[in-house]
């Protein structure tokens, strides 16, 4: 009842001074303990809309999602403000609480112990009884946490998932790599349809220096590089990536952000250069980085500065000022090469830039007969196929393959036989899955005539004009 006079009064209060911060902070927090979570969220939001830097909104916004079950989020805010401070306490209890719910008992363990370092007057029953804590039994002082659970290195010990066990042991306890999936692509290119112009871009860059060693060595080219390729999504810059490791036997490394980003400042740019280092270990390589503008964006977007140095890292990694790169293939995708810092553009870095348009009628063809491998097919007409999907991407191209196949599955189980795909069944398909570039082109084509100034573009003015 006492809260719910409180909400009340705040209420009136806010009506007379909407946009006072602390107030809004205040009737955040009692919302919270009163479970008017729509109301709390809305406060700290209006707080964040007039101070977007405001930690105390931010983390109230989290604590908000977590009691909704919006776990996913809640991470990815708290997180946030991990960033901004990575010594805020209260933050870490949460994580903990979140790490709790989606059963990743050692990182709660782990989070709530960094946040009793900082903090030591923290104390939450609620986790520690989740996590098996005993701050207090019979033969314990009232209170006083048992130093054998609560570890003040962060390791893990087992009893604390185990009360009452009688003797344990500490679990060895290992770092995850960074990569775990260093790999000899088994993929060439054989298996990309098309894209020859690609294809060659990257022989020159990697596969001829490595055949023709000492030619190349005369001219004072190094094998190696960067190489970005951007387009309209499901068009194989993937693929081509993993078979340019294959077509001279390298190691691939995808890279991707979770292999990077780390809560802590400092610790993301370590990640970058050991996996530089891991790429530079295993040469020849092709060090392939998806979706890379989220981790090269233009810096005069970002207003963090932590986001900034992870891009100065990535510049200086690919500089090879830090180490040399010869034998490494930098490989780079994007749908949104325009969100990319120009410093990768340099040469020495990104210096071949390569669109990636969805296949032409010759490659959709190559396609369709790489689709229809090792399925039972009868006699696909491939060039009426290929001539019936312009626009299609060759993910488009799987994707009428799959809704044929479900077809013919239905079918085959009615009759407990196998029923071929035929020309049919894919013409069918056709009709019911459209085009996925679209809506890209439309945005791609506003950069082209807009935004064009180096001329970097033009590919994409040439694709409208129906230049080759």
């Amino acid at each position: 009842m006492e809260n719910q006079s409180r909400l009340k009064s705040l209420q009136e209060a806010l009506k007379y001074s909407p946009d006072n911060v602390p107030l809004l902070k205040l009737y955040g927090d009692v919302c919270l303990d009163e479970w008017s979570l729509a109301e709390g969220k809305e406060a700290f939001e209006h707080v964040l809309k007039l101070h977007p830097e405001d930690i105390d909104a931010k983390l109230g916004v989290a604590k908000i999602l977590y009691q909704m079950g919006k776990t996913s989020e809640a991470l990815v805010r708290t997180e946030s403000v991990i960033h901004i401070d990575p010594q805020c306490a209260q933050a870490l209890v949460l994580l903990s609480k979140i790490n709790i719910s989606e059963g990743q008992l050692k990182s709660a363990f782990s989070f709530y112990e960094k946040a009793r370092q900082i903090d030591a007057t923290i104390t939450d029953g609620a986790i520690e009884k989740e996590l098996g804590l005993r701050t207090e039994t019979k033969d314990d002082k009232k209170g006083e946490p048992d130093p054998k659970v609560l570890n003040t290195d962060l390791g893990w010990v087992e009893d604390a998932l185990t009360p009452g066990a009688d003797e344990t042991d500490e679990e060895d306890y290992e770092e995850p790599l960074l990569i775990d999936n260093v790999e000899k692509s088994k993929t060439n290119f054989s298996h990309v349809g098309g894209m020859e112009k690609i294809k060659e871009e990257i022989r020159m860059k990697i596969i001829h220096p490595l055949k023709n060693k000492e030619l190349f060595k005369a001219y004072g080219k190094k094998m190696g590089g960067g190489v970005l390729l951007y387009g309209p999504p499901g068009c194989g810059k993937t693929l081509v990536s993993r078979a340019t490791a294959g077509e001279i036997n390298a190691h691939f490394l995808c890279v991707g952000l979770h292999n990077i980003l780390d809560m802590y400042i400092g610790n993301s740019e370590k990640n970058l250069h050991d996996i530089f280092e891991l790429a530079r270990n295993n040469a020849p390589s092709v060090l392939f980085f998806d979706e890379i503008d989220a981790l090269a964006a233009n810096r005069t977007d970002l207003k963090q500065s932590a986001s900034r140095t992870v891009i100065n890292q990535l510049l200086a990694e690919m500089d090879g000022s830090l180490n040399a790169n010869e034998g490494v293939l930098i490989l780079g995708a994007t749908n949104a090469p325009w969100h990319i810092d120009p410093a990768f553009r340099r040469p020495g870095r990104f210096d071949r830039i390569v669109f990636v348009p969805t296949p032409d009628e010759a490659a959709r063809l190559e396609i369709f007969k790489i689709a229809a491998k090792d399925k039972p097919c009868d006699k696909l007409d491939f060039r009426l196929l290929a001539k019936k999907t312009p626009g299609y991407s060759g993910a488009d191209i799987e994707a009428l393959f799959d809704t044929a196949v479900e077809d013919s599955l239905s079918k085959a189980m009615k009759e407990n036989r196998i029923i071929p795909i035929t020309t049919k069944d894919l013409l069918k398909a056709i009709k019911g899955v459209s085009p996925s570039s679209k809506t890209w082109f439309e945005s791609a084509k506003n950069y082209a005539l807009f935004a064009n100034q180096s001329g970097i573009y033009d590919p994409i003015l040439d694709y409208f004009n129906g230049k080759p």
